[in-house]
């Protein structure tokens, strides 16, 4: 069951941004509210969502924004396809990708969903896994076997 996202008020956005010594630029904001009207976003799919409103705004742009924003703490990227990184807001909580090869297909899932691998390579391999990147490809219940 996908989570509902939670939109992160401008205010925390400002005051993360101050607290490391940056502004919320026009730019800065419109690319993360692409990021949370999306869900999840590539940078391509981020840039045709902030043209919506700003025809000034370029690739180059949203990849130093999206970099800069990820450093802050603001978003987080996920390998969801071969291609480009896909981006979401960290104020939506922690969780899986699950990715469907045959439809491409995102659906968003708790770690506890997958605590039982996580715990035997965390006690088997000492290995803490960063829930958060990881995403798992297969075949979603639509799309069959």
């Amino acid at each position: 069951m996908p989570h509902d996202h939670v939109h992160t008020p401008p205010d925390e956005w400002k005051a993360a941004l101050r607290a490391q010594g940056y502004r919320l630029t026009p730019q800065r904001e419109m690319v993360l509210r692409a990021v949370e009207h999306l869900g999840h976003g590539t940078p391509d799919e981020i840039l045709a969502e902030v043209r919506k409103d700003s025809a000034a705004v370029n690739i180059s742009t949203v990849y130093r924004t999206l970099e800069l924003l990820e450093e802050l703490g603001l978003v987080r990227h996920a390998h969801l396809t071969d291609r480009a990184p896909t981006y979401h807001s960290t104020a939506s909580p922690t969780h899986v990708h699950l990715v469907c090869r045959s439809c491409g297909g995102v659906t968003e899932v708790a770690p506890e969903v997958v605590e039982p691998m996580t715990g035997t390579l965390r006690e088997h391999y000492g290995f803490t896994t960063d829930v958060g990147h990881l995403t798992v490809f297969g075949t979603c219940r639509d799309c069959g076997d």
